[in-house]
Order: structure tokens, then C-alpha cells, then sequence
């Protein structure tokens, strides 16, 4: 991937030399001042919420919305594996909270206690879930938008929260729908 974006890189620049060579170095300097911006916002919004999520490993709060979710979470993964349903359950908590980079570690520990555990209907749907991201609050979008200059940024919040959870819904049915029967 990164050699088909300095493909791309490259051929852009040598079209903007030939076409406007006077542009090309303002050109290059206002995207580079564009691209640390973003990511300086973006990396403000990551901060806020894995310490948030940290907060709540520490608290024992994650524990107990654990504990909370598991009956509906072990219907959901059919597995009994207490370990990789917390892990599954904690992912799809940081998930649906919009905690940008928390859930794909826990997702991970989940793949590798299913996988291990040979509950391949866990991990499809653990994968479906992931994709389709039921989100309350999107919150990558929202600073992202916000860092554009946009004057509302979160009026993306119902149409997020009904375009994943119809998402959520029809990949979770789907996975059910052609699980392996045994």
C-alpha cells in the first residue's frame, strides 16, 4: 500500500511540475501544514479518549460492564470462554463508545481465545461486528469535521447511530444466517 501512495505521490508531482511549477512547492507546504494539523487533532481526540478508557480499565468499570454484558454476549458469540467473551464484549463497548484504536487489541485477544478455543462462529461474528461498528458516538468523524472548519460537527450523530445500527443488525443476521450448522 504504501508503494501505490508514492506512486501516486510521485506522479502528481511530476504533472504539477510540468503544469504549474511555480505552485509546486507552496502546493507541497500548504498539504504538509494541512496533514500535521489533522494530525494533531486527531491525535488530541485518541489522547482524551484511550485515557477515558483507561479511566474505566482502572476503575473497574469496564470489569462491570463486563460482567453486565456477558449473558447477552455469550448468546451473542455462543461461547462459553469467559475470557475471550470479555475481551469480545470490552471491543464492542470501545467500539459503540467510538474509542478510536482501544478496540483492536481487545478485538485481537478475542480472535486469538476464539480461534484457540476452535469457535469459529465467535470469530466471524466478532469480524462482522468490528466492520460494521455499531457507534453511539463517532467521534473520529465528529473531530475531524470539526478540525475542517465545520460550524456542527456532531449533526452526523443520528444518521451515524442509524446507518450502523441497520449495518449491525443485517451483518449480525447474516452471519447467523449461514453459520455452519453442526
Amino acid at each position: 500500500m504504501n508503494g501505490i501512495f508514492a506512486i501516486l505521490f510521485l506522479l502528481s508531482a511530476v504533472v504539477l511540475l510540468f503544469l504549474d511549477p511555480d505552485g509546486f512547492l507552496s502546493a507541497l507546504l500548504k498539504g504538509g501544514e494541512k496533514a500535521a494539523t489533522l494530525s494533531l487533532s486527531l491525535l488530541a481526540v485518541y489522547c482524551v479518549w484511550l485515557g477515558f478508557f483507561k479511566v474505566m480499565e482502572k476503575s473497574g468499570l469496564s470489569e462491570k460492564l463486563s460482567h453486565l454484558l456477558f449473558p447477552a454476549a455469550k448468546r451473542l458469540f455462543r461461547s462459553q470462554n469467559k475470557e475471550a467473551v470479555y475481551f469480545a464484549s470490552c471491543n464492542l463497548a470501545a467500539n459503540f463508545l467510538g474509542l478510536p484504536g482501544a478496540p483492536t487489541p481487545l478485538g485481537i485477544k478475542a480472535a486469538e481465545k476464539f480461534c484457540a478455543a476452535r469457535e469459529h462462529y465467535a470469530v466471524d461474528m466478532l469480524f462482522v461486528l468490528n466492520a460494521t461498528s455499531l457507534q453511539l458516538l463517532p467521534t473520529t468523524v465528529i473531530a475531524l469535521r470539526l478540525a475542517f472548519g465545520s460550524q456542527q460537527g456532531a449533526d452526523i450523530f443520528l444518521p451515524t447511530l442509524l446507518a450502523t445500527l441497520f449495518s449491525t443488525a443485517l451483518g449480525g443476521i447474516l452471519v447467523f444466517l449461514t453459520r455452519k450448522r453442526s
